[in-house]
């Protein structure tokens, strides 16, 4: 069951926290940006309120709130119906694949990296986004998921722990980039993307399909 009750519920607030935190959002943009491919057919999963597959140029999403997805789609993106465990698409359809603050949220995180990985390209890419669990803001997170109307089911994974879920579905060649290295309540201009991970609370992760 696709955790959708509090988007369904607070699509409002979930709206919110991003013109609240513009330069953080900004910010987070930016480092999928940064390992985002420049062309290609793409899909994001667990597409929410179009907020990244927008200014991204991402067209098409997979989302199971109706109530999300209606937002998204008012941003022009055209959404389907569905979870990333179960993805309604067929096989090697897409160049990449795009999940920003969305495997927190996964039933079964196993299971959703292979289906990524059937509907990708041969040396196809998924890009993911996600606050780092051993980070400032994910320990911050998940001190307070009791309080937070959203994160009270989300599960925070390190990176080392994405890493190994990634390569069990047979993904290889990763890159990373990392960004929100300040607390957000102190963020005042859209912050440095740095490579790597382990300082910044913001990680994306780049993997690629294994070519055949």
């Amino acid at each position: 069951m696709a955790k959708i009750e509090p988007f369904e519920k607070y699509s409002s607030r979930y709206e919110e926290w991003f013109e609240r935190n513009k330069f953080a959002y900004e910010s987070e943009l930016e480092a999928v940006r940064k390992l985002l491919p420049k062309k290609g057919k793409g899909i994001e999963i667990g597409v929410g309120s179009g907020r990244f597959a927008e200014p991204l140029g991402i067209k098409l999403g997979i989302e199971p709130s109706a109530k999300m997805g209606e937002i998204a789609k008012k941003r022009g993106i055209e959404v389907i119906d569905g979870v990333a465990e179960m993805l309604p698409l067929g096989d090697s359809q897409f160049d990449f694949g795009l999940m920003v603050t969305t495997v927190c949220f996964l039933e079964n995180i196993e299971i959703a990296f292979k289906e990524v990985y059937r509907v990708l390209k041969s040396g196809g890419l998924l890009i993911i986004g996600f606050v780092d669990g051993e980070s400032p803001l994910g320990r911050s997170y998940k001190q307070s998921k009791k309080e937070n109307v959203f994160y009270r089911e989300a599960t925070f994974y390190l990176v080392h722990q994405i890493v190994a879920y990634l390569k069990k579905a047979g993904f290889n060649n990763f890159n990373f980039s990392q960004t929100i290295f300040r607390d957000l309540s102190e963020i005042k201009e859209i912050e440095p993307v740095k490579e790597g991970y382990g300082e910044g609370s913001f990680v994306v992760v780049r993997a690629e399909k294994r070519r055949y």
